[in-house]
């Protein structure tokens, strides 16, 4: 069984990327009135307590979600990510981390749906908890990548797919190109997003690779990071691609990831890329 807890990352400057990007996608779709599916392969337990004592050993957050808590310019899709974040913090102060599928949940509407896969024992138990009495929500205790083949394609012919394992595995990062190339083959017109981290710069580059290679059109990826690729342990930064990205995405987020290197990160070696991998054809 897997080890790996995001809560001791919740909120971090990762996170900041992912639900950035999800943020801006999940605002996009919810433009047409038609209803649609939000799949998330690797749910985690749903939100994640800033006080508890994983998000406290390495406090993560402070160089996430902290960097924008009190900011007064920031520029649109940035504010319209806070202010999600701020829905779950009333009083203020800055005290939960949601987790992508709380954040999709917030945005439903009437029609919508989610799918939330877990295999973690111990997260399962925590996002059943969050969801059982959302009517709207299946939880599924099993393999994220098994069920993304059998969802697809979604009765609403709409959806937004999360694929967002933690690489622990290292043969996640060749899993993710297959999974996504086969439910591509399915559902088309699915909006998919794949986070990933920069640890290693070569597997990096083979998944973009992969992607560019697939055969799959419309294809964009962006990274922010605190420092440049190293030889050393730990990610420096992590990315998004995005398959069949709204018109507006690039517009919106290339503004926000500026505006996070050059004024709110805490190193001077953060950086932040926006490129288009396949174009429309």
């Amino acid at each position: 069984m897997l080890s790996y807890r995001h809560a001791f990352h919740a909120g971090n400057f990762a996170d900041l990327l992912k639900h950035l990007i999800l943020c801006e996608c999940l605002d996009y779709l919810k433009r047409k009135d038609k209803a649609f599916v939000y799949l998330d392969t690797h749910a985690g337990p749903g939100e994640y307590a800033l006080d508890s004592d994983f998000a406290q050993k390495n406090q993560e957050y402070r160089n996430g979600i902290e960097t924008i808590w009190s900011a007064n310019d920031l520029p649109e899709a940035l504010n319209r990510y806070r202010d999600s974040i701020r829905s779950f913090n009333p009083e203020g102060t800055l005290k939960l981390y949601p987790g992508s599928p709380r954040i999709a949940q917030q945005s439903l509407r009437s029609g919508d749906r989610l799918e939330l896969c877990e295999l973690h024992n111990t997260e399962i138990q925590a996002l059943s908890g969050h969801f059982k009495t959302d009517s709207q929500a299946q939880v599924w205790h099993l393999d994220g990548f098994e069920r993304l083949l059998k969802a697809l394609p979604p009765q609403e012919r709409r959806g937004l797919i999360l694929v967002d394992p933690s690489y622990e595995l290292k043969a996640d990062y060749d899993r993710v190109v297959d999974s996504v190339r086969q439910a591509h083959r399915k559902f088309a017109q699915g909006l998919y997003l794949i986070w990933y981290p920069v640890v290693d710069r070569a597997r990096i580059e083979h998944i973009h690779q992969q992607f560019i290679q697939s055969g799959i059109p419309k294809i964009e990826a962006y990274e922010y990071g605190l420092q440049p690729d190293t030889d050393g342990r730990g990610m420096t930064a992590s990315g998004m691609i995005v398959i069949n990205p709204p018109w507006t995405l690039k517009d919106q987020i290339e503004p926000a990831l500026q505006y996070l290197v050059e004024k709110l990160s805490h190193s001077e070696q953060a950086y932040y890329s926006a490129v288009t991998l396949v174009a429309e054809t």
